[in-house]
């Protein structure tokens, strides 16, 4: 089974076809944009490449069929978070339902890591931010939102079967907006409404230097100090708002603010797959001009779906409830905003704060993903991610 490294681009082409095919008889499969998948391996797109490296390849039968593929890289800010284990990612795993096959890609992004110092490699995880292609889906085999790969229930094993073990699980939960919350929810709205100096209120996408700045704050006091997650630079979060801005929903940006500081946010889009279904992968000039119509239609919809990209409080407000007071505000603008359905992305199994807010709001695990570990060495005693205290 010859492997070859995608360096071309008729391999290009390739790589990114495959999916096509081994997805034909899944109904819920929903196919990413090949240009989202381009900007990964593009070091003038993807900022990661000023730390690291990233190869790829495909791999063929002996008729020169295209029966697998994958990718390794190696991010030099986030492989060395635990000194003892230098560890690198695979990713963008695609195989037919051969072990042997399999084994050939995952050998392949070993030997390669290897080579580089790495101890260890996570997968399927992206050469990037955790909020897109992360984790293989083991449960919850329905339409896959935006940004979330869809695998086919073989992939588990393929994994497994190699060595690969759970480093930790992702969930995606779901909840009916209209489904009511719980008393205590409004009495925390209650308590910070007698207080002028708090508010509760969507972003302004007019005004995006605003939206980028109270973005990188909280981004960077609720998240930067987790295990993985890097800071976000204020030139990062304005490129974050300029690409949101053409779907964003701005009834769907809710930040709370203690003296115009702000102090939470709950970010969501749209449901994209729901309009991206409807169009081909390569958003050609047609491709485009169907999404203008199939997003027109969308919005009209008195039933749309939306899901939660990122949640976060920062510390110091952390157990004062004002999560409580902002999802009381961002719920009732939800609903006027015709949204009936919500998912909620990428809450790991590390975080009991946050999967108990979760539990708190009436939202239950809807989608499974798993980012694996293989440990180079076997004799290594294998160690779970640390649970956030």
């Amino acid at each position: 089974m010859p492997l070859l490294e995608v360096t071309d681009a008729h391999r290009i082409r390739q790589f990114l076809d495959l999916p096509r095919r081994i997805y034909q008889d899944q109904p819920n499969y929903i196919a990413p944009l090949d240009h989202e998948i381009e900007a990964v391996f593009d070091p003038r797109k993807n900022t990661n490449f000023q730390h690291g490296e990233a190869i790829r390849w495909i791999l063929t039968d002996n008729g020169g069929q295209v029966i697998g593929r994958v990718a390794a890289f190696v991010n030099q800010k986030t492989a060395h978070t635990d000194p003892t284990l230098p560890t690198g990612g695979l990713g963008f795993f695609e195989c037919i339902n051969d072990q042997a096959a399999a084994n050939t890609l995952f050998e392949a992004g070993k030997a390669w890591l290897a080579q580089r110092g790495m101890q260890a490699m996570d997968g399927p995880i992206n050469f990037g931010e955790r909020d897109r292609y992360w984790g293989l889906l083991v449960a919850g085999f329905t339409e896959p939102n935006y940004g979330m790969f869809y695998h086919p229930p073989y992939y588990q094993q393929l994994f497994e079967n190699y060595g690969f073990q759970v480093y930790f699980k992702q969930y995606t939960c779901y909840r009916e907006v209209a489904a009511p919350l719980h008393e205590a929810f409004q009495r925390a709205a209650d308590q910070y409404a007698a207080q002028p100096e708090f508010s509760f209120r969507h972003a302004d996408k007019s005004n995006a230097e605003k939206l980028a700045r109270d973005f990188q704050h909280v981004y960077n006091l609720a998240w930067a100090n987790h295990s993985g997650v890097v800071g976000m630079s204020l030139e990062k979060a304005r490129g974050l708002v300029k690409e949101m801005k053409p779907v964003a929903d701005e009834r769907l940006l809710w930040f709370a603010y203690h003296h115009d500081e702000p102090i939470a946010f709950f970010v969501s889009l749209p449901e994209l797959n729901q309009i991206f279904k409807h169009i081909g992968t390569r958003f050609n000039l047609w491709d485009k001009l169907r999404f203008l119509w199939q997003k027109r239609k969308y919005d009209q919809r008195p039933d749309k779906k939306m899901f939660g990209v990122i949640f976060g409080v920062v510390p110091a407000w952390q157990g004062k409830k004002v999560e409580s007071a902002l999802m009381v505000h961002a719920r009732q603008e939800f609903m006027r905003a015709g949204y009936t359905d919500c998912e909620m992305n990428w809450i790991g199994d590390f975080n009991p704060r946050m999967l108990a807010v979760i539990r708190s709001i009436g939202a239950r695990i809807h989608k499974t993903h798993v980012t694996y570990r293989k440990l180079f060495d076997e004799t290594r005693p294998f160690e779970r991610c640390p649970v956030i205290k």
